[in-house]
């Protein structure tokens, strides 16, 4: 991977490349998964992946956080060169010619005023401005076949689309669909501005979007119903500042008294210092709703020449680990214990005294380690794990693991090395496996994906029944603090981070029993096998 910080340098390079496909995304930096999502469509469809990274000053206002904004070359540059990207621009402000002293003197792009009369143009006058004449000259320099922006900044999609339809630019700009956290917040740099009780209510814009969308699916299509319903849900959440709350045209960006064919149901709001942005399509023939499937919805069909796997995620407390083992003997399947591969790690280097932000010994670690597990005799036992021929499995489910391991799973190197392993066990198929990535980046190709979810309070009085059943008393208070803290570290991490697969089959077991869930994904696995015509097949040890 190149990183270029000149014009002269990046010109250089594309010429080289001119003949085949080149694809650019545009950034400010401070990568999180809504970004990477971009790169991985752009690699898929293009021969050569350019990465921008530049903090626009023509885009802030002037009490806006331009100088606080989220930076972290160091973490992006690691990021990109994992991603395969091929060049990342990261140029100065003298390079782009935006130094705020001179910038007035300069040529500026600016966009119909006809996009700039709703959503976030009135309250942030000039920022569109800014946004379109580095855009433009983005694409002027690197002259990509194909540019990839995000849905969840609508407004700049719309009018990055009409400036290279107007300014006959030959570049395709291709919208990709909003990538959001286990609670439906939209990934944004900054999220990184929120505070562990700031960010519980930013999830709050989500529920509101969605509250709208559900009332629109009911058969309302007017804004005043969809709107009302909104605000209906954001009632819930007073800490949320609201600045608007908006239906209109998803690409003339004006307003809207009903939905006929699309519209676009879109927020922005402040929660304590930080303003955030958000939206959802409303659309009959497609949603940018995450494409999350409803029990009962079609199935793929098994890959010929293995077993089914069931893949099940969720956050911690959910109760992944106990119906993983359940569905697992009552179809007679492999289970695969992955979070107790993680526990193994972190409790070797708890006691080794290994650092817990030292990734390359955590990382030497894993790779160094030899993990067997067995499935315990019954579905109420732990699964049974040695390291390096030390059985390890009452040692691994410590309040200090607990505490830590996700900590140690965010560790690139650690979660390669036991990916190798994993993907190993399970490539024959005929295995339940569980986490909080496998469906996303373990086993993407999983035949049945499920997503398991609770509320915070639920999943840490389960928490604490598992703990006092081992004779271990821990307050209710603290253990929603651990599973908070889990919850955050989980979602934020900036390798394969905590969310439902887009196919995965979502169960809310607030008030379900176990043996309800149980039967939901034992029910669904059938199917799975009906569609494919074939018998359950034969156990597997």
């Amino acid at each position: 991977m190149q990183w270029l910080r000149t014009v002269a340098a990046l010109r250089e390079q594309v010429a080289k490349w001119r003949g085949s496909t080149i694809g650019l995304v545009p950034t400010m930096g401070s990568l999180h998964e809504g970004h990477l999502s971009l790169i991985r469509r752009c690699r898929q469809e293009c021969d050569h992946t350019v990465v921008s990274i530049f903090v626009n000053p023509l885009q802030f206002g002037p009490n806006e956080d331009w100088e606080r904004y989220p930076r972290d070359e160091e973490g992006d540059r690691a990021l990109c060169e994992a991603a395969g990207v091929d060049v990342v621009f990261a140029p100065d402000l003298q390079e782009m010619g935006a130094d705020p002293a001179s910038a007035r003197d300069r040529t500026w792009v600016d966009p119909p005023p006809s996009l700039l009369q709703t959503l976030c143009a009135p309250h942030r006058p000039g920022h569109f401005r800014g946004v379109a004449t580095i855009v433009v000259q983005l694409l002027n320099l690197v002259q990509p076949q194909r540019a990839y922006f995000g849905q969840k900044d609508a407004q700049q999609l719309a009018i990055i689309q009409r400036l290279v339809q107007d300014l006959k630019i030959p570049t395709t700009i291709v919208p990709c669909p909003t990538v959001r956290e286990a609670d439906g917040l939209a990934y944004s740099s900054r999220n990184r501005y929120l505070s562990a009780e700031e960010r519980q209510v930013a999830a709050g814009l989500y529920r509101a979007l969605r509250r709208g969308y559900e009332h629109w699916q009911a058969g309302d299509s007017s804004a005043e119903g969809i709107l009302a319903a909104a605000r209906a849900e954001l009632e819930h959440t007073p800490e949320l500042r609201l600045q608007y709350l908006e239906l209109v045209d998803p690409q003339t960006l004006q307003p809207l008294s009903e939905v006929k064919d699309k519209g676009l149901l879109a927020i922005a709001a402040y929660v304590g210092q930080t303003r955030l942005i958000d939206n959802l399509l409303l659309a009959r023939e497609k949603s940018d709703l995450p494409p999350q499937k409803e029990e009962g919805a079609l199935l793929p069909s098994p890959k010929r020449g293995r077993r089914p796997l069931i893949a099940i995620d969720g956050p911690a407390g959910a109760g992944k680990s106990s119906v993983a083992r359940a569905v697992a003997a009552q179809l007679q399947l492999l289970y695969l214990d992955t979070g107790a591969m993680y526990r193994a790690i972190t409790w070797l280097a708890l006691q080794r005294g290994i650092p817990l932000d030292d990734a390359e010994q955590l990382t030497q670690l894993a790779a160094q380690t030899q993990l067997r597990l067995q499935s315990g005799p019954s579905p109420d036992e732990p699964t049974r794990i040695w390291a390096n021929g030390q059985e390890i499995t009452q040692a691994i489910r410590s309040p200090e693991v607990t505490r830590w391991v996700s900590q140690v799973a965010a560790v690139p190197g650690v979660r390669q090395e036991l990916v190798k392993q994993q993907r190993l066990l399970g490539r024959d198929g005929g295995a339940v496996l569980e986490g909080r990535d496998i469906g996303t980046h373990v086993f993407p190709d999983a035949e049945l994906k499920v997503f398991l979810t609770a509320s915070l309070g639920e999943r840490a009085q389960r928490r604490q029944h598992q703990l006092q059943a081992q004779g271990q008393v821990v307050s209710l208070e603290e253990l929603k603090a651990q599973l908070e803290q889990r919850d955050r570290y989980d979602s934020e991490r900036q390798i394969a981070p905590l969310r439902p697969a887009p196919d995965a089959i979502v169960i809310d077991t607030d008030h379900l029993s176990q043996a309800e869930v149980e039967n939901k994904i034992v029910t669904l696995y059938r199917q799975l096998l009906e569609k494919a015509g074939s018998e359950q097949p034969d156990a597997k040890g």
